[in-house]
């Protein structure tokens, strides 16, 4: 488990913030969506979300790239139990 920052812009410029705890890139991309969305603040489709790993790296997805690698194949039987668990969470 690793502290991430997800963020995004809004349509007005303004940026959104979450921190959560993830194992994986994807899993704070859902677990950022799902906090924006219990605050009335989910991002769009096309929004892209910042995400900081605490290490200092930083990735940058759409959420449409999240929601096609939640529905896209796994390559193995553990990442197809985690994909299911995050569909389920969304």
């Amino acid at each position: 488990m690793a502290s991430c920052i997800v963020s995004y812009l809004d349509t007005e410029g303004l940026r959104h913030t979450v921190e959560v705890e993830a194992e994986s890139l994807y899993e704070a991309a859902v677990l950022g969506i799902r906090a924006f969305r219990q605050h009335d603040c989910a991002p769009g489709a096309m929004n892209k979300l910042e995400i900081e790993i605490r290490t200092s790296i930083t990735h940058a997805l759409t959420v449409q790239k999240v929601h096609s690698w939640l529905n896209g194949g796994a390559k193995t039987p553990k990442e197809a139990v985690m994909k299911q668990r995050l569909r389920e969470m969304l």
